[in-house]
């Protein structure tokens, strides 16, 4: 601000008659005032910055003493009124004076502190006395942190980024803000990294909206018992361990199990709801990849372009290569991206591919942290870590909109050891877990799920009738088969009714195989199954198992379209369409053979 520039022109008389120009003096007490506070703002402008590490920055420039001079000028200048008035100039004086008068001239107020410490994505703050935790921070370079450490003397911050660009004693300011991420359906056929920035190349998200990661999960009234289906379109799955809305099923396996494989097909089956106009049957999918290489995660974003899911799928990504701070809070934001779904009486589903990888980065930022190492190195807290995210899936009850959040998580385990930590631990906060072998996986049975091991503990409320009309024995008979093949090992001579549930087996085993990216509708598995557990296959060779399922399927779709469009609309199968499934499945028989 200039203002004392403008009051010395309102000083200025017009010139003489006579053609000489003559000066006006203001009145004393206001000239007087002006000055003394101008020719104090020069002696202290050229001094050092107030600003002190750790203290609140109050930052007074020259133009600030002089608008608060102004202000004082201003003041003594309506005294003067009517000085003003005999030199013509009373308008431009009231006008002035009510724009000094109303300048801002109040301190802009920064807390900063400055960096001790800097080295592996760590670094020591001194300072930022009022500082929150988990609260975003932000360094002279540009670069965002996070506060997870607030230490009497000190505060620890993780770096999302290259720490190479801070170097110590560099300024470190608060923004005030917790951490959160965009949310919205603008998300929806985008690529984002654990802030929520777009790395897809396609432009800006759009969102308008933004969510906190660290939100609380909701609490036991909004909920309501698991009830609707979540369908995977993966017949061992749908049959045998049912997940239902709301959810949160375990992937477990060793590496190379195809434990991505089942969560990708998860998500491409959805495509039979969206595709649809009824929005209470639709399910948004997101898909967090954390630790994976770039490569697979670009592979798996083109199989579901190619598969047409990308529209209703977000891809939040912290890949091997980024920071160990973003690989960790990859999961929360893209749980706040699933629960605006949820919270807005929509379904969604999330898949967190994999959390062992989060439990390593957080591991990696705690001791590096300095804090307590426990057992197998991770801290105290790893539990709480892993249960405070998956307790935010759930189900609303109608008084909150209905919606459901399912979860999805995938864990690794190392040689099949499932009593190790972090398995352990995410076991007992899921509703149940679907196990993979490695063994069934290199005998060519896929999906090569365990079903001694795997188990649904909410999800059978959730199975359609029709599909626990058929599949209801089914688990029975495949845990007795298990248990007679070790047996049937050592002895030749076995009763009948050993021996036919030896062949009942096999032929299951059999049925239950399903190639990878081609889920099937829940009419299409039951009327596959259906062939299988009433015995219709026991004499046929196992080795035609799977050529008469992908022919009798041809055919039922093609020919018998009303059946199928009856077991889906009734959502069971009643006495008539018993009968015409029966009659289909023997007359398909006699032809096959």
């Amino acid at each position: 601000m200039s203002c004392a520039r403008d009051l010395h022109f309102l000083h200025s008389a017009p010139c003489a008659p006579a053609g000489r120009c003559r000066r006006t003096q203001a009145p004393a007490p206001a000239t007087q005032t002006i000055r003394k506070h101008a020719l104090r703002s020069r002696r202290g402008g050229s001094g050092p910055h107030p600003a002190q590490t750790g203290r609140l920055c109050k930052s007074h420039s020259v133009s600030k003493n002089v608008a608060a001079a102004a202000c004082v000028g201003a003041k003594n200048l309506h005294t003067a009124r009517p000085w003003l008035q005999k030199t013509g100039t009373a308008e431009v004086s009231s006008i002035l004076e009510e724009k000094i008068l109303g300048a801002d001239t109040s301190a802009a107020l920064e807390e900063t502190g400055r960096v001790l410490s800097i080295g592996d994505g760590i670094a020591r703050v001194y300072g930022l006395r009022n500082v929150q935790a988990e609260e975003m921070v932000e360094f002279s370079s540009g670069l965002k942190g996070m506060s997870l450490n607030l230490e009497p003397d000190n505060v620890g911050v993780v770096v999302f980024g290259n720490d190479k660009l801070i170097k110590e004693g560099d300024i470190v300011k608060r923004t005030g803000a917790i951490v959160d991420v965009p949310v919205g359906e603008e998300l929806l056929g985008r690529v984002v990294d654990a802030l929520g920035n777009a790395i897809d190349g396609k432009g800006p998200l759009g969102s308008k909206q933004r969510r906190r990661v660290g939100l609380k999960a909701p609490g036991i009234i909004p909920r309501i018992s698991v009830r609707e289906p979540m369908q995977t379109g993966i017949k061992a799955v749908d049959s045998l361990v049912p997940i239902g809305r709301g959810q949160r099923e375990l992937i477990i396996g060793d590496r190379q199990t195809g434990k991505t494989a089942i969560a990708i097909d998860t998500i491409i089956n959805q495509k039979r709801f969206n595709d649809g106009t009824e929005e209470k049957k639709k399910l948004y999918c997101i898909y967090v990849a954390i630790g994976q290489k770039r490569s697979t995660v670009a592979q798996l974003v083109k199989r579901l372009t190619d598969a047409d899911a990308m529209k209703y799928t977000i891809v939040v990504s912290a890949t091997a290569s980024d920071a160990a701070p973003l690989q960790y809070l990859a999961p929360y934001s893209g749980c706040s991206m699933g629960e605006y779904f949820r919270d807005n009486g929509k379904h969604a589903l999330i898949i967190y591919d994999d959390l062992s990888k989060q439990a390593v980065a957080y591991r990696q930022m705690s001791l590096l942290l300095r804090r307590p190492p426990g057992r197998e190195a991770y801290p105290g807290d790893v539990f709480y870590l892993h249960s405070r995210l998956l307790e935010r899936a759930a189900k609303m009850n109608d008084n909150f909109g209905g919606g459901s959040l399912t979860a999805l998580p995938v864990i690794e385990t190392q040689a099949g050891d499932v009593s190790a930590y972090i398995p352990t631990n995410v076991i007992s906060i899921t509703d149940g877990q679907i196990f993979l072998e490695t063994e069934l996986f290199y005998k060519g049975i896929r999906p090569a799920i365990n079903v001694g091991l795997s188990v649904s503990r909410v999800g059978s409320a959730a199975q359609t009738r029709a599909m626990k009309q058929v599949a209801g024995t089914m688990k029975l008979e495949l845990a007795q088969y298990r248990e007679v093949a070790a047996f049937a090992q050592f002895g030749s001579d076995l009763d009948a009714a050993t021996q036919q549930l030896l062949n009942r087996g096999v032929r299951l085993t059999e049925l239950l195989k399903q190639g990878q990216y081609s889920p099937m509708a829940i009419e299409e598995q039951v009327a596959v199954i259906y062939a299988g557990v009433r015995g219709h296959l026991d004499k046929m060779d196992p080795s035609k198992i799977t050529k008469f399922e992908k022919a009798f399927l041809q055919h039922v779709i093609s020919q018998q379209t009303d059946l199928l469009a009856a077991i889906r609309t009734d959502g069971k199968i009643s006495e008539a369409s018993d009968a015409k499934l029966k009659e289909v499945v023997l007359n398909f028989l006699a032809s096959f053979e």
